[in-house]
């Protein structure tokens, strides 16, 4: 129910090699009837075009959900640990993507970390937070 709504997100983004980069997405989500997440998302990355992502996240068990998203490769799949959500993911590339988001106090923001693996190495991270706006 968080993402339902409007919510920004701003992360700062690491990639191995590279120049660290802001990251800023505005999106829009809305629950089903049939309880899933449909969640578009602005993103601007910066010194890149503007692109919109895509997830789809449904109910698959208790604690457990499972859906795509634009840039994946495969399923997202979603599990409820101690509070906060793991997402994990395969991306073009051989890269591998584990997305903790950990809910805030008051329950109108929440803390995003991501690491990008390739053949196990990591390669990037990313560390933010989301903010439910409307």
């Amino acid at each position: 129910e968080f993402f339902a709504g409007t919510t920004e997100t701003l992360t700062t983004v690491k990639v191995v090699m590279r120049k660290t980069y802001r990251a800023r997405s505005i999106g829009h989500g809305k629950i089903r009837s049939d309880g899933s997440l449909v969640l578009v998302q602005r993103v601007e990355d910066e010194g890149k075009e503007p692109f919109e992502r895509r997830w789809h996240i449904r109910p698959s068990g208790p604690g457990r959900f499972v859906g795509s998203m634009t840039e994946a490769r495969g399923p997202v799949a979603v599990a409820e640990v101690d509070g906060r959500h793991r997402l994990r993911f395969k991306m073009k590339g051989s890269l591998s993507v584990e997305q903790w988001v950990t809910p805030l106090p008051g329950g109108t923001a929440a803390r995003t970390e991501s690491t990008v693996r390739k053949l196990g190495l990591k390669v990037a991270t990313s560390k933010g937070v989301i903010r439910k706006i409307a």
